[in-house]
């Protein structure tokens, strides 16, 4: 008996170091954290549908994405969210009756760590209809990136051009019309801000307006874990082809 109790004790203590040691190495291991400046951290899948709700300087702008239309985007769209990507982002080429767009972060060391983080291209299964949302590309192939802009007229005439739409705005188009078009189109001839980011905003596009919070909604809990990537591509300038 006394041989079975000392036997019964040994097994039971290396029991609780094997369950305290692995309690430590879960605390030293934590789960991955989203981190803009780690792209490699932001490629969870996102869900079929899913909607956006963008705090603008003018009024609340509520998005719905569907991932059938272009998943790529639609996965690029939804990380880029739940890091806090757009978060201070301006609206910083817009003209009435065409388009809104945005995707430049305030933050130049963020804006650096997307520039080589391209996407594919994807065929265009909806067309850019006043209200769509899409993602801008160069002239070249595969040259998505973090910008992306909204209709706000019928832009059917982008669809030829590989635009392809990954969401629509379901509230919100009466404050998308009322963002600052002042400036233009072409704000930024020498391709300034995307280096400097907030300071060249404030310096050279004081009026413009900006989205203050992105949101999904409802809230999503912490990615489990992280899937699907894109493949790279080129960094070129991205815009969006003028009428």
């Amino acid at each position: 008996m006394k041989q079975l109790l000392t036997i019964m004790f040994v097994c039971g203590a290396a029991f609780a170091q094997t369950k305290s040691t692995a309690a430590s190495a879960a605390k030293k291991s934590p789960a991955p954290t989203r981190d803009l400046l780690n792209p490699s951290t932001l490629k969870a899948t996102a869900p079929e549908t899913y909607k956006v709700k963008f705090a603008t300087t003018t009024g609340d702008v509520l998005i719905q994405v569907t991932r059938a239309w272009a998943p790529i985007g639609a996965d690029r769209f939804y990380n880029l969210v739940r890091g806090k990507f757009f978060d201070g982002c301006t609206f910083f080429r817009v003209k009435s009756g065409f388009m809104a767009q945005f995707g430049v972060s305030p933050n130049p060391k963020v804006t650096a760590a997307w520039s080589n983080e391209k996407m594919m291209d994807e065929p265009v299964k909806q067309s850019n209809k006043r209200g769509f949302v899409t993602f801008a590309k160069a002239s070249i192939p595969n040259s998505r990136g973090t910008q992306l802009f909204i209709s706000t007229g019928d832009n059917s005439f982008l669809d030829a051009q590989g635009f392809s739409p990954i969401g629509e705005v379901l509230e919100g188009m009466d404050a998308v019309d009322k963002f600052y078009d002042g400036y233009g189109l072409n704000p930024d001839p020498n391709q300034a801000m995307p280096q400097l980011g907030k300071a060249w905003t404030d310096k050279n596009l004081p009026k413009v307006d900006l989205i203050k919070t992105a949101v999904i909604v409802p809230a999503v809990p912490p990615a489990g874990s992280a899937t699907k990537s894109t493949t790279k591509a080129p960094a070129p300038k991205s815009t969006v082809t003028t009428k």
